[in-house]
C-alpha cells in the first residue's frame, strides 16, 4: 500500500482511539438529478475548496476508469483552483478507512470511484453529515451523496455495432472484470449492437477475469476468444483491459477499449473505445459544489447528454469505413429518440 494510504490508516486508528467514531441496482433515470438536499450556497471566495478522491483497486494509471475520474479532478484543480488529494486502495478493505479518514480531515467533497465502494460509503456518509460525497456507478440515496451514473449499455451498443459491422469471421467476444450487474450492462448493450449490425453474427459468451487489475488474465481470456475465431473483442475490465488490447495486437485482431480513449494503446489494433465521461461528471460535481448548486441524488449521463459515446477512431477510420461511421450517427439519434431501446441485461 502506498505511503499515503498507510498514513490514512494511521490517522483513522488515531481517531478511533480518541473515541470518534451491496449490491447496487441499476438506475433507469434519464440524465436527471433527483435532489434530496442542497449545500448552503457557493463556497466563499476567500475559502479554497478541498476535494479528495479514493480510487478503486484498479488504481490510478489503469488508462481507463480511474484515470478518467482523475482527469476530471485535475481539471478542477487547474480551472477552479481547488485543492485536491488522491488515495489508492490496495483492496476493498481499504475503502471505508480511506473515505472516513478524508472526511475526518475536513475535505468539502470526497469522491469514491467505483461501484465496489458502495458498501463503504453507505457506512461512512451517515457519520459525516457536513461532508459532501459523490460516488461513480453506485445509486445511493442519502442527503449528502450524489451518485454519478451512466447509460453504459447505450455506448456499448454503438461499440457492438462497430464490431458486428467490421468483423470478417462473423464471431466477436467480450471480456469483463467482475461479473456484476454494472458490467453485464456493457455486455448486454454490446451483444445487442453486434446483432443489430449483423443478425447472423456469433457473439461468444462473455469471459470474466473476476478482478480489475490482472492484465495477464485479461490477455489470456481474450486469447481464448481469438483462438475460437473471434476477430473483435470488447473489454470492460479496468486495468485487465490492457491485457485484452495486447492480445489483439499480438494476434493481429481487434480490441475495443473502454471508459477512456484507448485507441492509442495499440494503434490500429483498437477499433474504437466506448468512452464513459467520468472526467466530465467529476468536474461538473466539483463545479456545482463551488457554485452552490450541489444536489444529492442520482445524475445519469447518457448518449443524449454525451456522457457516453465512441472515440473518434483516428487510427481505424479506414478499417471501420465511412458507411459504418455514418450509420453510427444515425443509430445514436435513434437511441436518443427512443426508436431503439437498448437492453441492460
Amino acid at each position: 500500500m502506498k505511503a499515503l494510504t498507510l498514513g490514512l490508516v494511521a490517522a483513522s486508528i488515531a481517531v478511533l482511539l480518541t473515541g470518534c467514531t451491496g449490491s447496487a441496482t441499476n438506475n433507469e433515470s434519464n440524465n436527471s438529478s433527483t435532489s434530496t438536499a442542497t449545500n448552503n450556497g457557493p463556497i466563499p471566495s476567500g475559502k479554497k475548496l478541498r476535494v479528495a478522491m479514493v480510487f478503486d483497486s484498479g488504481g490510478k494509471g489503469d488508462k481507463s476508469f480511474n484515470d478518467s475520474a482523475n482527469a476530471g479532478l485535475e481539471r478542477a484543480k487547474s480551472e477552479l483552483g481547488v485543492e485536491i488529494q488522491t488515495v489508492d486502495s490496495k483492496n476493498e478493505k481499504d475503502y471505508e478507512v480511506n473515505l472516513d479518514t478524508l472526511a475526518e480531515q475536513g475535505f468539502d467533497l470526497v469522491i469514491a470511484v467505483g461501484i465496489t465502494q458502495n458498501d463503504a460509503l453507505l457506512a461512512v456518509a451517515p457519520k459525516h453529515k457536513n461532508t459532501k460525497f459523490a460516488i461513480i456507478d453506485a445509486p445511493i440515496k442519502m442527503d449528502n451523496v450524489r451518485s454519478l451514473l451512466f447509460a453504459e449499455e447505450q455506448g456499448s451498443f454503438l461499440a457492438g455495432y462497430v464490431a458486428g459491422a467490421t468483423s470478417k469471421t462473423g464471431k466477436v467476444g467480450f471480456v469483463g472484470g467482475m461479473k456484476i450487474d454494472l458490467i453485464l450492462k456493457f455486455e448486454a448493450g454490446y451483444r445487442a449492437g453486434a446483432l443489430y449490425a449483423n443478425p447472423k453474427i456469433e457473439v461468444f459468451p462473455g469471459k470474466y477475469t473476476e478482478n480489475w487489475i490482472d492484465t495477464q488474465a485479461g490477455k489470456e481470456n481474450a486469447m481464448v476468444l481469438f483462438n475460437q475465431g473471434a476477430d473483435v473483442v470488447y473489454h470492460a475490465a479496468g486495468r485487465c483491459g490492457i491485457g485484452v488490447i495486447e492480445a489483439a495486437r499480438v494476434s493481429k485482431k481487434y480490441a475495443i477499449g473502454v471508459d477512456s480513449d484507448q485507441d492509442g494503446e495499440a494503434k490500429g489494433s483498437v477499433l474504437t473505445s466506448m468512452i464513459k465521461h467520468c472526467d466530465e461528471a467529476v468536474f461538473q460535481t466539483i463545479k456545482d459544489l463551488k457554485d452552490g448548486k450541489f444536489e444529492a441524488g442520482f445524475k445519469t449521463y447518457d448518449l443524449k447528454s454525451k456522457g457516453v459515446g465512441l472515440s473518434e477512431m483516428k487510427y481505424t477510420k479506414a478499417i471501420v469505413g465511412d458507411a459504418t461511421i455514418k450509420r453510427i450517427d444515425e443509430i445514436t439519434k435513434d437511441i436518443i429518440d427512443g426508436k431503439i431501446r437498448v437492453p441492460t441485461n
